[in-house]
């Protein structure tokens, strides 16, 4: 299936307040992103005392002062809602935005996270099969009057969902995974969209054989599912700008993932080669993480993608 490439900024609210996420939301609407995603977290990892805004009300926010870009998080962790109340929460923001809602959804990671807020941590096997049911429940919601549902973690009597989301049959639904018996898994089954996590990104050949390898055992045509990747970008004006933006890159996205071996790095002659060879693997939708994303001028080079790269893939 032949899909056009497009591009989402992965924003993590990391100590940015409100206005400046508004002000980022709002370029990249006006330079024709796809979307815009935000993180589900109460603080990034090491970094409790960092301002952190919760990552649904920002969504909910954010869909209130933009007209046209989509809205997102990349990932929902399926733990910390109530999977049916998610699906109400998803339709009534589809509903409000005029069917702009982009689900994303996670079995949940950051084990710290859970333990302060109170939420049972089980092992990664267990959260993957409480991810699977709440994916079941949620697009019962989104498409049965009374929608019912008893599961070994959930249940659900008579659910009622109304109004339904405006897109049909519900928002596309993204899973984050790399996990290759479980969660790629459950991307085969449910999933519209796979995200591949930024740390797998050099093995997305091999993670989509196994998702590939899960649709024909199940019988589903793996070209119903669209491939996106959380993408690290380190972008200079050009090379001496990128050779003085990259080892601070690697620090900071380089906790994140490899960069030599996951990252598009370069002027923007560099960035479109690369994004065309990942798109060559079958990537259509980058969620690009920038590396001077906490820099006061990120706007500027924000700019320099817009203006530079993406015109090479319309």
């Amino acid at each position: 299936m032949d899909r056009p490439i497009q591009f989402g900024l992965f924003q993590p609210q990391i100590g940015l307040p409100f206005p400046l996420l508004k002000e980022r939301a709002l370029a990249c609407e006006e330079s024709g992103f796809h979307s815009i995603w935000f993180t589900d977290h109460m603080w990034p990892r090491g970094l409790t005392q960092a301002d952190f805004l919760e990552g649904w009300t920002v969504m909910s926010s954010m869909a209130m002062v933009t007209t046209t870009i989509r809205v997102g998080g990349l990932v929902l962790c399926n733990s910390y809602r109530n999977p049916a109340f998610l699906a109400k929460m998803a339709a009534s923001l589809d509903n409000i935005s005029q069917g702009r809602v982009e689900i994303g959804l996670g079995a949940g990671w950051m084990n710290e996270e859970y333990e302060a807020y109170g939420y049972p941590f089980p092992s990664g096997g267990v959260r993957a099969d409480q991810m699977r049911e709440g994916v079941v429940i949620m697009k019962k919601m989104f498409t049965e009057d009374a929608a019912s549902y008893a599961g070994e973690h959930y249940t659900i009597a008579e659910a009622h969902c109304n109004p339904k989301p405006v897109q049909k049959p519900h928002p596309p639904i993204t899973i984050g995974a790399m996990a290759e018996r479980k969660g790629l898994k459950i991307v085969a089954e449910h999933a519209d969209r796979w995200n591949c996590p930024a740390a797998a990104a050099h093995k997305i050949e091999q993670k989509w054989t196994v998702i590939t390898d899960h649709c024909n055992t199940i019988g589903r045509n793996p070209d119903e599912i669209e491939i996106s990747e959380q993408t690290l970008v380190v972008l200079g004006k050009n090379k001496a700008d990128f050779d003085k933006k990259y080892p601070l890159a690697k620090k900071t996205l380089g906790r994140l993932a490899n960069l030599d071996k996951c990252g598009v790095c370069g002027d923007p002659d560099g960035v479109i080669h690369a994004l065309q060879e990942k798109n060559k693997k079958g990537v259509t939708l980058f969620t690009l993480i920038f590396s001077d994303m906490a820099q006061d001028d990120f706007l500027a080079t924000l700019k320099i993608f817009a203006n530079e790269v993406m015109p090479a893939f319309r």
